[in-house]
């Protein structure tokens, strides 16, 4: 694991939700000796975590609304959108990207006057 940063003066990050898996006692001792930081999102907080975003964007482009005849039919939906996203990265980072600030247009749409 080290191989691929030998020689190189980086900080690496994994940002990760707090899973058990993701946790546990030999998890954290094992990236402490490879020189990882580990960095666990609050209790919940999927406008932070990605993957929920992407899970939610799979859902929509794959599952909803639809109706497979086989699991085979589903699988190659599934697979067509993992192929369709991986040509297009920057286009996932844009949509999968947390908002931090709203744009003030939003912001002022958003609004309740009372």
């Amino acid at each position: 694991m080290k191989k691929w940063r030998a020689g190189k003066q980086v900080r690496v990050v994994v940002i990760w939700d707090k899973a058990p898996c993701h946790t546990a006692k030999v998890v954290k001792a094992k990236a402490a000796e490879l020189g990882i930081e580990l960095v666990f999102l609050p209790g919940y907080s999927p406008d932070l975590d990605p993957i929920e975003r992407l899970w939610d964007w799979m859902r929509q482009e794959v599952t909803r609304g639809h109706c497979y005849d086989s699991v085979a039919e589903l699988t190659a939906a599934a697979q067509a959108f993992i192929a369709s996203i991986n040509a297009d990265p920057i286009a996932v980072v844009d949509r999968l990207w947390p908002v931090f600030e709203l744009d003030p247009e939003v912001e002022d749409k958003l609004r309740v006057s009372s």
